[in-house]
């Protein structure tokens, strides 16, 4: 089987409109949490702030004049596309480009641009609906926009599982390689929530945060406060690459995919399986295609989304798993989310790149808001504050409504 290897990464997400600014953000505990912008967020809210992109110009990725023909998360990925690409250098010829396909995660698509619709519906009738309408907001677009922007002519699919999205793209883009049948490919993860159905619809559920009196204390995993997740938007792209195209094109390598699962809690279409048994699964299930034993793993960058239940049940996994390595704090865990907020659909890939970034610089993100641990939780969640230490293996970990669960195990590359 072919080796996985990564050669470009790019981020857009509320800690900064590039990968270095996501990055310098996140080692610092910078959080991206503060009250809606993006539409009228009045006192009716239970839940008034999100982790939004700030100064996002879509004009910088996308022809002016073809904006209108996209949902906001169309152009978030296609930035973060193209970051990745130039970071990659991907010089591909007309011939390379046939066989380079595009899997892009979307938890919802276009859903601030399917309520102005209904909007224009309701006051002036269906024949005043753009004809972009389809176009702009199914979920399959972020893909289908950015192989044309390319030409790249491989496979173009859009995975859709609730918040385990584009960890599923990026492992499934990874099995396409391994299997021989790509050579390059483009994984990622898009998402654009921030609307008024978006707040209200998870609002509806409990599953927000409440504490709009501090926004950016709001998101805090693991914490015994913690009363929901933080929504947050953005876009993250990896470059993947069979080792054997990145060595004869000279590439700079920053990573590898070693394993990848996807399992079913098969349980609840909200709740975790009990003691985190869908996620346990995914997690050994991942150790074992990447041919690591636990002891292995040096950090992990959990889902961690600061809900009541899926907190514990996902350190209760974690336990299971990794046993004395987790028990003793030999094995660092954290969860980003706690500054760029939950990103749904984009968390995935989003996070798989803030794992190459540890490998790459030795820094572990923190923990922010995790004062008053929950008694139930009780690894090393590298709280407050960033730490340093060599990091050769990682796992990312998704899980999603549904019941819907991946896990990613990404490395330092040796030759």
């Amino acid at each position: 089987m072919e080796r996985v290897v990564v050669t470009g990464i790019g981020l857009i997400t509320p800690l900064g409109n590039s990968t270095a600014d996501t990055w310098e953000a996140a080692i610092h505990g910078k959080s991206g949490a503060a009250f809606i912008t993006l539409f009228e967020c009045g006192p009716d809210y239970p839940t008034r702030f999100a982790c939004e992109v700030k100064g996002f110009d879509p004009a910088l990725y996308v022809e002016r004049k073809k904006l209108k023909e996209m949902a906001r998360f169309i152009p978030l990925s296609m930035g973060a596309t193209k970051m990745a690409i130039d970071q990659a250098n991907l010089d591909l010829t007309d011939e390379e480009r046939e066989s380079v396909g595009v899997y892009v995660g979307v938890g919802l698509g276009g859903i601030e641009y399917l309520e102005r619709c209904t909007i224009t519906v309701d006051a002036k009738g269906p024949t005043k609906v753009t004809p972009y309408t389809i176009p702009a907001l199914i979920a399959n677009m972020a893909a289908g926009r950015i192989s044309i922007e390319y030409g790249f002519k491989g496979p173009s699919f859009c995975h859709t599982s609730a918040c385990s999205s584009s960890a599923h793209a990026v492992g499934e883009a990874a099995r396409l390689i391994q299997s021989g049948r790509a050579e390059v490919m483009i994984a990622g993860g898009a998402e654009a929530t921030v609307s008024p159905v978006g707040i209200a619809g998870f609002s509806a559920m409990f599953a927000l945060s409440r504490r709009n009196t501090e926004p950016e204390r709001a998101s805090r995993p693991w914490d015994r406060g913690r009363d929901g997740f933080v929504i947050g938007e953005g876009a993250g792209t990896i470059v993947l690459e069979s080792l054997s195209h990145a060595r004869r094109r000279g590439a700079r390598i920053l990573g590898e995919v070693k394993g990848y699962a996807a399992t079913s809690d098969a349980y609840h279409i909200t709740k975790p399986s009990p003691d985190g048994e869908g996620a346990r699964r995914a997690m050994q299930l991942a150790l074992r295609d990447a041919a690591l034993d636990p002891d292995s793993i040096d950090y992990i960058n959990a889902h961690g989304t600061s809900t009541p239940a899926g907190d514990v049940e996902e350190s209760k996994a974690i336990g299971r798993v990794f046993g004395a390595h987790a028990l003793e704090h030999r094995l660092w865990v954290s969860s980003t989310k706690s500054m760029m907020g939950h990103l749904l659909g984009a968390a995935g890939a989003a996070e798989a790149a803030m794992c190459l970034k540890t490998i790459e610089t030795g820094i572990v993100p923190p923990t922010i808001n995790l004062e008053d641990p929950d008694s139930d939780c009780v690894l090393d969640f590298v709280p407050l504050k960033a730490r340093e230490r060599r990091i050769r293996h990682t796992m990312s970990n998704s899980f999603g409504f549904g019941g819907t669960n991946a896990s990613l195990v990404i490395s330092a590359f040796e030759g």
